[in-house]
């Protein structure tokens, strides 16, 4: 098997989790506050990636000389958990994740002012087109048009500051760093708030609350796995099978069938993502030494 075809099928696998992890919080929405759910989600996953970071090489991998830069990390992360378990409550789950696509071209536009990159004219073409499409599924001014839209755009642009910030320190902080900081704000800050959300599950929802933080931590190493695998611009746009699962997990537990204009923006949504990981691809190619 080519390390390629592995990185795939981890990130194929990693995308899986997300999306059932997902599903587990939108189920557990409906009765809890978002904050409840990431209190016990970063709960569960703290310490699972303490473990990890310890089997890969240390605890001294979580050693950090930027704790600013984690709690600035850390409370984007939170906003955008916050945005995106909210939006999954207001919202059916494909349409949900349909707009949380945009978060690339978030951080397409985003890296522009914020870390002074430059912007080809065809990345620029094909964001628009992914804006089209983001319009499109949230069709502002119709009925279908909800405050769940806006949380969730909301969310994806939390995402991309996170993934800009990532971009920009990512290299002077080992990655469990990143990860076990970033999860630990989160869950000081639900933390806090948490008596005043507090509702007590129902035995069912315990096992929910287990398996969304586990599911959290196999996602985050599967799409690691995937990216030292594959390189990023073949294992990336693998992120896109999450529609699928969406659309499955949704129909499956809540009934959910996306109307004819989901699936169309969502159509422009990932091909815009495929345009700019293929126009990066070529571009690197290019740079690249030919001697």
């Amino acid at each position: 098997m080519s390390p390629s075809f592995k990185g795939i099928l981890f990130m194929c696998a990693g995308v899986l989790c997300l999306a059932i992890g997902d599903a587990i919080a939108k189920w557990l929405g409906e009765v809890h506050s978002p904050l409840q759910i990431i209190f016990f989600r970063t709960l569960v996953s703290l310490p699972l990636i303490a473990l990890l970071a310890y089997y890969g090489g240390g605890l001294r991998k979580l050693r950090t000389r930027r704790p600013g830069v984690h709690l600035v990390r850390g409370l984007i992360y939170t906003g955008t958990m916050v945005c995106f378990v909210l939006g999954l409550t207001l919202l059916p789950l494909a349409e949900a994740t349909a707009i949380a696509f945009v978060a690339p071209l978030f951080v397409t536009l985003l890296s522009v002012p914020l870390l002074g990159e430059k912007i080809d004219p065809p990345v620029l073409a094909a964001s628009l087109f992914g804006f089209v499409g983001v319009l499109i599924v949230v069709r502002p001014g119709g009925d279908a048009f909800q405050l769940g839209s806006l949380v969730l755009i909301g969310a994806a642009v939390f995402y991309a500051l996170m993934m800009i910030t990532a971009r920009r320190y990512g290299g002077r902080e080992h990655l469990w760093a990143m990860v076990f900081y970033m999860t630990l704000v989160p869950l000081v800050i639900t933390a806090v708030a948490l008596p005043w959300v507090w509702q007590t599950p129902h035995p069912w929802h315990w096992p929910g609350f287990l398996a969304a933080g586990v599911f959290g931590v196999g996602a985050t190493g599967c799409i690691t796995m995937a990216f030292r695998f594959a390189p990023a611009a073949i294992a990336a746009p693998f992120d896109y099978t999450a529609m699928l699962w969406a659309v499955l997990l949704g129909w499956w537990f809540w009934g959910e069938m996306p109307d004819l204009w989901v699936f169309i923006g969502s159509a422009l949504i990932i091909g815009s993502g495929l345009a700019i990981a293929y126009h990066d691809r070529r571009t690197t190619l290019k740079r690249r030494p030919t001697s």
